[in-house]
């Protein structure tokens, strides 16, 4: 089926099946679209207005109704005062109690359960998401299983992704792209699952399959305040119903709490620990005995519940034998036979923006370009770096505006400790002016290697790569994947990749 076929909205339905058992609805109310943003309203669309951080949608109700919204779901509590707007005649509008907590289920209902028709696998975890459900995307894929992908990179099939703007987008677009993924023919899904995401209940009418949980580090405090809410939000997606698998990487203190809480999923874990004989009774496991590098990536050998293998990956960074570890105890606990995960291992390609190499030979320096945005992830990177370096380590990072401020000096911190050379540029400065972000850096830092502070990341890398030379290695870190840089409310076109692709190019060969 073609994509156009696969985006042909559902046919209109009746208001009152998708409000069945917590709001009533005159039977003759019809609906031909649901939508959380009164900019997509399209004629016959049910606008959902929900109470937000900073704005209620009731703000933008007359915006729906204008551009074609036949109903209108307005979030109204207790404490909410909010005032109802009047809206043109023939527009349906109602209260309905916690909306917010309604809003997947509604989208479930009218884009008829896809995922009921859908194997997910749920990754979530501070670091290698994106890795993972890529590589189990196309490690699927490659073993016959028709199988997409949704996350950072986007959603779509891995050959051809439409991009998104959030890891899960909202609690709508992710039913949407369910039934579209359903509609191309996907019968297993590899989904990324943030912690905002969970915390807000954007994927409580998602029926996942199988929970997959990478790490527990140092992110995102700015939304949840402590360590200890961050991982509760990670926790909750371990609780859910029906789920028939969970994968957890127990070397992480937090995911070793996490395999001993109650529950009856069957348990698989990954481990680099060497003996597997302290694991949680009765689990299955995946473990790696060794891992050795070489110029295509890595060669891993692994024990495991299904038997002995040996899995040459393209991936770099010792790092990343805890995402292979995850995705082939999935593809194990899954049923596919152990040499065909294996070759299926060996086949997949690292993810854009993720330890993504560029030069390295002739006169260029080794250029890597990574979304490395955390503490934990820049040390993982530049000790990745440091091994196919034999010369200058240099590292071009920066931290974004209004996130969370206080891993801004661990980052400056780490990068003292393990760059030879550091250029600190601007990340995504947002609205927070990018001199005190780059100051909040640099106070990490103390005794530090050279530093020069270059604030356009353009030039940046330009002054990294001009400097260095064979045997060099130049570390961009923080955006990886993106195509863009926010600056104030702008959003500005821009890839790490495309400059580095530039500067080196002028390079002999």
């Amino acid at each position: 089926m073609s994509r156009a076929s696969a985006n042909a909205g559902p046919a209109a339905r009746p208001l009152a099946e998708l409000t069945a058992g917590f709001a009533a609805v005159p039977a003759d109310v019809l609906v031909s679209d649901v939508t959380l943003d009164s900019r997509t309203a399209r004629p016959g669309a049910l606008f959902l207005a929900c109470r937000g951080r900073t704005h209620h949608g009731l703000e933008f109700a007359l915006d729906a109704v204008s551009r074609g919204a036949r109903a209108v779901l307005y979030e109204r509590d207790a404490a909410d005062g909010e005032p109802v707007p009047e809206l043109a005649a023939g527009t349906f509008i109602a209260a309905v109690p916690s909306l917010s907590e309604r809003v997947g289920l509604i989208a479930d209902r009218f884009f008829g359960a896809p995922s009921e028709q859908l194997t997910i696998a749920a990754i979530t975890g501070t670091n290698g998401k994106t890795t993972c459900a890529w590589l189990l995307a196309q490690a699927l894929a490659m073993s016959g299983r028709p199988a997409a992908y949704i996350g950072t990179l986007g959603f779509g099939p891995p050959a051809r992704l439409t991009p998104t703007l959030h890891t899960t987008s909202d609690a709508v677009s992710i039913q949407r792209q369910l039934r579209e993924l359903r509609s191309l023919g996907a019968e297993c899904v590899s989904m990324e699952v943030s912690s905002h995401a969970l915390d807000q209940g954007r994927v409580d009418a998602v029926r996942f399959h199988t929970a997959a949980f990478t790490n527990l580090t140092r992110d995102h405090l700015d939304y949840h305040g402590t360590m200890e809410a961050y991982g509760a939000a990670k926790a909750r997606l371990f609780g859910w119903a029906r789920l028939a698998h969970r994968v957890i990487n127990v070397d992480d203190a937090f995911g070793a709490r996490l395999a001993g809480a109650p529950s009856s999923a069957p348990l698989t874990v990954t481990t680099r620990a060497a003996h597997a004989a302290a694991l949680p009774r009765g689990a299955q496991f995946v473990r790696a005995v060794r891992a050795t590098p070489d110029p295509a990536g890595l060669n891993i050998e692994v024990e495991s519940s299904w038997g002995a293998l040996s899995l040459p990956v393209r991936l770099v960074g010792e790092f990343n034998v805890d995402n292979v570890l995850t995705v082939l105890a999935v593809l194990l606990a899954w049923s596919i036979p152990p040499e065909e995960a294996a070759r299926a291992l060996a086949g997949s390609r690292a993810a854009s923006g993720r330890m993504e190499m560029f030069g390295g030979s002739g006169k260029s320096p080794l250029a890597i370009v990574d979304y490395a945005h955390t503490p934990d992830a820049l040390a993982n990177a530049l000790r990745a770096a440091r091994r196919h370096c034999r010369a200058t380590l240099r590292l071009v990072f920066g931290c974004g505006g209004d996130r969370d401020a206080g891993k801004r000096p661990l980052m400056g911190k780490i990068a003292a400790e393990l760059a030879d050379e550091i250029i600190v540029t601007d990340d995504n400065p947002r609205s927070e002016d990018p001199r005190r972000i780059v100051a909040d850096i640099v106070a990490g830092m103390g005794r530090r290697a050279p530093l020069v502070i270059e604030h356009d990341r353009a030039l940046a890398i330009h002054l990294a790569l001009g400097r260095s030379g064979p045997g060099d290695v130049v570390l961009i870190a923080g955006k990886g994947h993106e195509d863009y840089q926010i600056v104030g409310s702008e959003r500005r076109p821009f890839r790490d990749q495309a400059v580095v692709v530039a500067e080196l190019a002028g390079r002999p060969a």
